[in-house]
């Protein structure tokens, strides 16, 4: 598995793609890595609109069932269509050309409601990283912190998820291959200590993003929310203003179970973004807008595969437009 994150993305030719490519490239690679929901989904909506029939209550209904199937949420689902439907009705959409076009638009500005990207300042920034176990959290850690350090930012882990020694151990691992310092305790040790433990160091050695790792353990919630308090408190304690940022890591291929989780997350702490990781593995890309649209949180980072370059900044045009976009604009 380690080997795997560490192969550079090649192109048809076999040469290294570099990184730091525009929006076009963006687009393709994303066009690449959506194509499970691509076909299936989007195919779907594709099929139900470029034909002869009318535009009315039927055919929007359809489509209604469609979205859900692709994960979008029944809420956001009322929300656009409260907005098409009422066009329909003006006759100002009168063919599926228009109607996939205002679709595309709707869901577009649903995503840019709540965007914005990490500011990473002051420094240290320091980063919480949230989630439950199994959604590729210390992985997606890992990520970030390769995509940081390329970018010209000193990292370093802090491994504040004591409750598994595999956890620890894992961290460390990806902080020796990526070059990036891990502080770590004893399995058992109280995640807040480490914590505090990883602040200070950072503080001293002049680091500028500290990634924190924590448990997530949503079957003992009770016991969650205090950890994660406590932390927050200890670590805003040696410096005012931390955390930063409170990142969520769901599982895209988990569906409407990750929209679920983002609201138990959010009941425990206020969470500040998303990492959706997985949506190279899944048909049902919808679950983007959903979580965008009814947690009212910007997805930070979307994971579409399992080398290291494969964690992108979420770009929300960059995303509908390789979602939706013909097959001839690749």
């Amino acid at each position: 598995m380690l080997g795997k994150l560490f192969k550079k993305d090649t192109d048809s030719d076999g040469a290294t793609t570099q990184g730091g490519e525009g929006q076009e490239g963006i687009i393709t690679k994303l066009r690449s890595r959506l194509t499970k929901s691509r076909k299936s989904f989007i195919r779907q909506v594709d099929d139900l609109l470029f034909g002869e029939r009318k535009i009315d209550d039927a055919l929007l209904d359809e489509l209604e069932e469609l979205l859900v199937t692709g994960d979008v949420s029944v809420t956001t689902v009322e929300e656009i269509f409260s907005k098409i439907r009422g066009e329909v009705s003006r006759h100002e959409l009168q063919d599926g050309e228009a109607l996939k076009r205002r679709l595309k638009e709707v869901i577009l500005s649903m995503l840019q409601a709540s965007h914005g990207s990490i500011p990473w300042e002051p420094t240290p920034y320091i980063c919480l990283m949230v989630g439950v176990n199994g959604v590729g959290k210390t992985t997606t850690i890992a990520k970030l912190g390769y995509l940081l350090k390329n970018s010209g930012k000193n990292v370093m882990f802090v491994a504040s998820d004591t409750f598994r020694a595999a956890a620890i151990d894992q961290l460390e691992a990806w902080g020796q291959r990526l070059d990036i310092p891990v502080i770590r305790h004893s399995p058992g040790a109280d995640p807040s200590a480490v914590a505090f433990d990883g602040v200070q160091a950072a503080i001293k050695r002049g680091i500028d993003v500290v990634l924190i790792d924590t448990a997530g353990r949503l079957h003992t919630k009770s016991n969650l929310m205090e950890e994660l308090k406590k932390i927050r408190r200890v670590i805003g304690k040696r410096l005012e203003g931390a955390p930063h940022e409170i990142l969520l890591v769901l599982d895209a291929t988990t569906g409407q179970n990750a929209l679920n989780q983002a609201r138990q997350f959010n009941e425990v702490t206020p969470l500040t973004g998303i990492i959706l990781t997985k949506l190279d593995g899944t048909a049902r890309g919808g679950i983007v807008v959903s979580i965008a649209h009814e947690m009212g949180l910007p997805i930070r980072y979307i994971g579409i595969g399992e080398k290291m370059e494969d964690l992108e900044p979420f770009d929300p045009e960059a995303f509908v437009e390789a979602l939706f976009g013909t097959e001839e604009a690749q």
